[in-house]
């Protein structure tokens, strides 16, 4: 019997050390190394940090790119779904909801045309990106708001569509809060 309370504190010892001290010791130099230099990607305008690049933020206006929805407002403090399952009336009062401003804004588009991700929240509330799907709905309305040839927004969503991490893992996906940036850019 003590040998066993013996070999239990030990194990116990030698865990708390490999999991509270080497692990996170580890994890933080694994993050100085990283871009952004383990405080995230954040993203600078003329000087200012206008967000970070892996938290989405919420556009409302028509002459920028939309995100996913959020069900924590964009809250970083708060990440997390709704939990609502697809038969809840709350939730498809909300997707409908979202279904008629997307219409509202973009009036060449039928239903069947929105991709779900733009009527439904990401798992953490805080997703960044859209598959290029999402972003070329929105290009007829972004190139009338700004006055710029849908060829002109196209190719600034084809320069900001990143691969799916070597070619393998992942989907096709565009970053908002970098396109966006980059469509300020473009007015100048």
């Amino acid at each position: 019997m003590n040998n066993n309370i013996i070999k239990s504190i030990r194990i116990t010892l030698v865990l708390t050390v490999i999991l509270c001290v080497i692990y996170p010791v580890a994890i933080s130099l694994a993050g100085k190394l990283s871009k952004g230099r383990g405080d995230g990607e954040t993203i600078v305008v003329n000087g200012k940090v206008v967000g970070y690049a892996n938290i989405g933020q919420s556009f409302t206006q028509p002459k920028y790119f939309w995100g996913r929805p959020s069900a924590v407002g964009y809250n970083a403090a708060g990440s997390a779904g709704s939990n609502k399952g697809p038969s809840n009336p709350d939730y498809l009062k909300d997707v409908s909801s979202r279904i008629d401003t997307l219409l509202k804004y973009h009036p060449y588009l039928k239903r069947a045309d929105i991709p779900a991700e733009m009527v439904t929240a990401s798992g953490s509330g805080l997703d960044p990106d859209i598959s290029p799907a999402a972003a070329k709905i929105q290009i007829k309305r972004i190139a009338d708001n700004r006055k710029l040839s849908v060829q002109q927004v196209t190719d600034l969503v084809s320069a900001h569509t990143e691969a799916p991490l070597l070619g393998l893992f992942g989907p096709s996906k565009v970053n908002v809060l970098k396109l966006n940036v980059a469509l300020d850019e473009l007015k100048k």
